[in-house]
């Protein structure tokens, strides 16, 4: 489903900056971690390429990228994320995001599932999870995409897969840099200055 609210490249109407300034603000691991902010942005930009050939919900997949390892408390063995970020989401739709009822059951189930499922017939869903998992060859994880857990065509296309895997190793000041002040100081740098509050 096209979104005229949604650039691939840019700042999004779907996914408020209030939901981003608190997931950033009680995120619990470092903003530089693997599954941090970097990450999100690949995943939105992946999942925003396979919903123009899926035809996904391009708002539920937008908010995925965002949510779905914002409630990680590690980097490794923490299988309870998803179903905690799938109630992150039922507690700040209508608050700090807006979804139809429909549209937050999908987003829940996908946060809840992502990493526990393989294939779902709901292709917002599957498109949320082929979108995660084109990311898995970036820094401190560095595994290829396996098409066996991908679900949907487009995310098993030969040019998909390596536009993805490139994507994957970029530093995480280029990924900030390219999705522009979203991702760069304005963001970041407040978080990173909220971190170090906390911790002093």
């Amino acid at each position: 489903m096209v979104d005229n609210n949604t650039n691939l490249d840019g700042f999004s109407r779907n996914v408020p900056r209030p939901l981003v300034d608190d997931i950033i603000h009680h995120f619990q691991i470092s903003l530089d971690s693997i599954h941090g902010p970097a990450h999100w942005a690949r995943v939105r930009y992946t999942g925003l390429l396979l919903a123009r050939e899926t035809g996904a919900d391009w708002k539920v997949v937008e908010l995925f990228a965002f949510l779905h390892d914002s409630q990680r408390r590690n980097d490794g063995a923490d299988p309870e994320h998803g179903p905690r970020a799938g109630v992150y989401a039922r507690a700040q739709c209508g608050r700090l995001f807006d979804l139809t009822p429909e549209q937050l059951e999908v987003l829940v189930f996908s946060c809840n599932g992502h990493t526990k499922e393989r294939l779902i017939d709901d292709v917002t869903a599957q498109t949320c999870w082929d979108a995660d998992r084109l990311d898995l060859y970036r820094p401190g994880v560095d595994i290829l995409p396996d098409p066996y857990y991908l679900g949907t065509t487009a995310a098993k296309d030969t040019g998909m897969m390596q536009g993805a895997i490139g994507r994957s190793r970029v530093s995480q000041h280029a990924v900030q840099l390219f999705y522009g002040r979203r991702w760069g100081g304005e963001v970041c740098g407040d978080a990173r200055a909220f971190q170090r509050e906390q911790h002093q």
